[in-house]
């Protein structure tokens, strides 16, 4: 199993409330311990439903999520073969065509995140720098499936929410319509995902087709 083979062979599609793709075991087993054991601080905070100026809205980023560049890559390998599959050029062309944007000469981003009790986020779309948007979810705490995404429509009606279950995840093309968030829940210990995007702005990983 690999994201590579998740985004190929177990992946469907749904359009509402706007295009998006459900996948199946995209992780494989040292990923999914990877994103369990990655350190993220626990220092206590106030949030405000959005996920960068947590601490009260200081916009003091980082405290929710770690992001993986090349100063930090040698602690955090099996997210370096995650960068791989998405340069992979089947990938790339599949990821392509469903979201009918561009992402040769993006950049990957990727961030570990840990949503811990009072977390929420106020429905948004994502900036324009974003091209796409792809959510990895592990469950290992067997919190419940309703803290995986919600999606809106344009009215801000709650039309679906991903589950959140151990090893799947979702991906759509950032836009002005895609309006997702995470509406106030319980979150027993820990809400802990992977955010993965092609992004216009420069990483330390770039994509070449």
């Amino acid at each position: 199993m690999s994201l590579r083979d998740s985004l190929l062979n177990r992946s469907k599609a749904f359009n509402l409330p706007f295009n998006h793709w459900e996948i199946s075991n995209p992780l494989t087993k040292d990923m999914i311990k990877e994103l369990q054991n990655v350190s993220i601080s626990e220092a206590p905070r106030s949030f405000d439903g959005t996920r960068a100026a947590d601490g009260g809205g200081d916009g003091i980023d980082g405290k929710l999520r770690v992001f993986l560049e090349k100063d930090n890559a040698n602690l955090l390998p099996y997210g370096h073969q995650l960068i791989e599959d998405l340069r992979n050029k089947e990938v790339i062309d599949l990821i392509e065509e469903n979201i009918k944007k561009k992402v040769t000469n993006s950049f990957i981003r990727i961030e570990y995140i840990a949503d811990r009790k009072g977390f929420w986020l106020k429905p948004h779309t994502d900036i324009k720098e974003k091209l796409m948007t792809m959510m990895l979810f592990i469950n290992p705490h067997n919190e419940s499936e309703q803290l995986g995404t919600d999606f809106y429509d344009s009215e801000m009606k709650l039309v679906k929410t991903v589950p959140y279950k151990h090893n799947t995840g979702y991906y759509f093309a950032s836009g002005g319509n895609t309006w997702h968030g995470l509406e106030k829940k319980e979150i027993k210990i820990e809400r802990r995902c992977m955010q993965i995007n092609y992004v216009t702005f420069p990483t330390s990983w770039p994509v070449k087709k």
